[in-house]
Order: C-alpha cells, then sequence, then structure tokens
C-alpha cells in the first residue's frame, strides 16, 4: 500500500474544499500548500470558521458527500485523491490516524474501550483477539492511563473528560500511524488537564517519531507543541514560518491581532486589543484581501486584488506590508 517516496512525508499542493448543494457552493478552503517532514509538527492557528479542521479531515478524505475536493495530497507516496473510496481503510489509521477534538462524540458509547482499540488493531494488523488486547493494554500504559487493565473493560461514558482524551491517543496511536491529525484535542478539558495532554502528546510524538499536524485557536497550545506555524484565515494561509518567527516576528496583521488579543502571565498590566469586526461570509469573499475588512492598516491596493505568499522561504505572509515596509 505505502511506497516510499523520498523527500517529505506529507506534500499538499493548491488544496481546495467546497460544500456544494442545490442551493450554495461555499468554498472553505482555497489554494493551501505546505510540507511535512517525519519528525515534524505543524500548528494550524486561526480563529473558527477559518477552514482548519476542512483541511486536516480532506488527508484523510473525511468530508462529506457533499464536499468537492480539489488540488494534490499525498503521504508517503500514496496518492489520497486517487485512492478508491473503498480503499481508504486501508491508510486511515495506519498511515494517517486522528485525534478528534471531542472524545465523548467520536468513541462509540456501547462498546468498551479495549474493545474498540483491540478492534482497529485487528482491523489492521491481523492479529488474535488476545494479541489485539494485550496491545490495546499496552496503549493505554503508553498513554499514562491509570489502572490500565481496569479501564480496558470500561465504557466512555464511564472515564472523565482526561482519561477519555488519553484513550482516544490510544485509539489514533493503535496501528503505529506516520501522520497524526489532532483536532483541537485538549478544548473541552480544563487547564490542568490540558498541559497533562500537551505535554504527552508532545512526547510520544517525539519518541515514536510522527509527523503531527496540530489545529487549534490557542497561541499558547502552539508553543507548546509546534516546530512551525501556519495561520488560517478565510479558508486561506495568510502567514506560515517556524513559532519564534510567528510570535516574535509576525508580519500579517491578522498573526499581530491574534497575538494582541491573548492573556499571558507577563502581561497582565496590559489591555487586550480585540480584532474588530467578524470573520467574512466564504459565500461572498471581498476580492482583495479578506481580512481587510477587519484590518487597521489595510491601504486601497489590499481591497483591489487577493496578495500571493511572499518573503524568505522560511517566512511568508499573504500581505503588501512587509515589502511596503522593507523599501521605505
Amino acid at each position: 500500500m505505502r511506497s516510499q517516496a523520498a523527500g517529505p512525508l506529507v506534500q499538499v499542493e493548491d488544496l481546495s474544499v467546497r460544500f456544494v448543494s442545490r442551493d450554495m457552493n461555499v468554498p472553505v478552503v482555497n489554494g493551501v500548500s505546505f510540507t511535512l517532514d517525519q519528525g515534524e509538527v505543524l500548528c494550524l492557528l486561526g480563529e473558527s470558521g477559518s477552514g482548519k479542521s476542512v483541511t486536516m479531515r480532506a488527508l484523510m478524505r473525511l468530508l462529506p458527500p457533499t464536499a468537492q475536493l480539489g488540488g494534490k495530497i499525498v503521504v508517503d507516496g500514496v496518492d489520497v485523491p486517487a485512492l478508491p473510496r473503498n480503499r481508504l481503510g486501508e491508510i486511515r489509521g495506519s498511515l494517517v490516524s486522528m485525534i478528534f477534538q471531542e472524545p465523548l462524540t467520536a468513541l462509540d458509547p456501547v462498546y468498551t474501550i479495549g474493545q474498540q482499540i483491540g478492534e482497529a488493531v485487528r482491523e489492521h494488523e491481523g492479529v488474535s483477539q488476545r494479541d489485539a488486547m494485550r496491545r490495546a493494554l499496552e496503549l493505554l500504559e503508553l498513554v499514562q492511563v491509570p489502572s490500565a487493565a481496569r479501564r480496558l473493560a470500561a465504557y466512555p461514558h464511564e472515564l472523565s473528560g482526561g482519561l477519555r482524551q488519553r484513550a482516544m491517543i490510544a485509539l489514533a496511536l493503535s496501528c503505529r500511524p506516520k501522520l497524526l491529525l489532532a483536532d483541537e484535542p485538549t478544548t473541552a478539558l480544563d487547564a490542568t488537564v490540558q498541559i497533562q495532554v500537551l505535554l504527552l502528546l508532545r512526547e510520544l510524538q517525539r519518541e515514536l517519531g510522527m509527523a503531527t499536524i496540530f489545529v487549534t485557536h490557542d497561541l499558547g497550545v502552539a508553543c507548546e507543541v509546534a516546530d512551525k506555524v501556519a495561520v488560517m484565515y478565510a479558508g486561506r494561509f495568510v502567514e506560515t514560518g517556524s513559532i519564534e518567527d510567528i510570535m516574535d516576528r509576525p508580519a500579517h496583521p491578522y498573526t499581530q491581532g491574534l497575538l494582541n488579543s491573548t492573556v499571558s502571565e507577563n502581561d497582565r498590566d496590559r489591555d487586550l486589543v480585540s480584532i474588530p469586526g467578524a470573520p467574512p461570509d466564504l459565500t461572498a469573499l471581498p476580492p482583495g484581501c479578506s481580512f481587510a475588512p477587519r484590518c487597521a492598516q489595510r491601504r486601497p491596493e489590499c481591497e483591489a486584488r487577493m496578495p500571493a505568499l511572499s518573503g524568505p522561504a522560511g517566512h511568508q505572509s499573504r500581505c503588501i506590508l512587509p515589502a511596503i515596509r522593507a523599501a521605505a
């Protein structure tokens, strides 16, 4: 199934996703491109509705029938869009796996945790029931679930939010994926458990050598887990760079707005500056920069055309301002 291809583990070029129905045609992801090497962590950052989760689901073809997928997606040499639908199960879990935002709805309520992890192992690795349950126990211990043997027989509703999230991580890791997708896996958890889960994910990612794509709207989470960051707005990448570039030298006004509206322990006496307005209607995007109606630094040319990503190869933004400042 897999072909060992030279180069990046993940190659995405000009990815587009549209939701099409009788009444509407909504462009949700517009021309997204990136690469990811084995062992790297990419964080997709942005407000709700910016296209982060849809981008992630496109990598596994976990999209509704109304979705139209365009562009190139290659994971470990596998052309994902070209796979017949009846073969998608061969890559889901074994090549690409996903940690969903809310484990209580993602886990099956009528099966125990052990049964759900064991079924995934048996499906992809063809082992016996006994070996699958042994593997399930090892995975729960790997993700530091206390009394792991007893939790095998527990149903999802019998576990706390933190333990359910750890069980979801164990399920996602059950078939040793090369690419792990994490869709805001700490949103429903309290602050203390969030830190525990983040540290656990980073530790497991380094130990197992997985490439990881992490979706969040929380800059603190991005700082904990990311090697590089892509900031999304209205279905496009508006800035890409290392975590240091994004945090210390943000080039796009939207990224600057996200930073200014985030609380940190060093800014207790600073007033928060919110981003005015609301994200645009995806069915009626403006002809120029999508962020221009909310941008205090906009110029007439911003509203005329959509800027291309520009700047050094390691740190690019979809904005005309950095080039204007550099030329001044």
